[in-house]
């Protein structure tokens, strides 16, 4: 590699080249935790395990359905959780001024 006499370049040169070498870096770490990953994976694998076994790691918060809490009142196929946004038939009963305890199971 050649030196670089930095005292040859110009203000905005300068600018741009220290772009460049965070990018650099930034990409230089990237691939470096990539190569250390799969190597960590393949061995693993050689072992009969994946990788996220071995350190613990779940994918995502997985929720079951949850029971149902409340029943619409005139058609018992709707129901809600409770969880999540309010249906509209739980928001137009809130509305009208009735309390959501009425529609409790």
């Amino acid at each position: 590699m050649s030196k670089l006499d930095l005292n040859t370049l110009d203000l905005p040169e300068l600018k741009q080249l220290q772009k460049d070498v965070a990018k650099a870096i930034d990409n230089f770490e990237s691939r470096k935790k990539a190569e250390a990953v799969a190597a960590l994976e393949a061995q693993a694998k050689e072992l009969g395990f994946s990788l996220a076994d071995l350190a613990g790691v779940t994918t995502g918060r997985k929720r079951g359905a949850g029971a149902p809490k409340y029943r619409h009142p005139e058609n018992p196929d709707l129901t809600w959780t409770g969880r999540g946004r309010k249906p509209k038939w739980i928001e137009a009963h809130i509305a009208a001024g009735k309390d959501i305890k009425e529609l409790e199971m």
